[in-house]
């Protein structure tokens, strides 16, 4: 594979770090919430900072991880 610049190479780590089970499609799901999660990390950090910009990023972010954990499986 390619070099992977540092965003790219921590979503494809949280990728493929997802355990493997029996179930593809919980598999599946698990790694792809965790890749969303890494994109959201490295995207749209967490910054508690109270301007409007920073809010608007926390809501993006926030948008992300919903996504992520709807698709992980309970």
């Amino acid at each position: 594979m390619t070099d992977l610049s540092p965003a790219a190479q921590a979503v494809w780590d949280a990728w493929e770090k997802t355990p493997v089970s029996l179930d593809i499609v919980q598999t599946d799901r698990e790694a792809l919430a965790a890749a969303l999660r890494a994109a959201a990390d490295q995207v749209v950090p967490f910054n508690d900072e109270m301007s409007t910009w920073a809010r608007l990023l926390r809501n993006v972010r926030s948008e992300f991880l919903s996504i992520a954990n709807e698709l992980d499986p309970p």
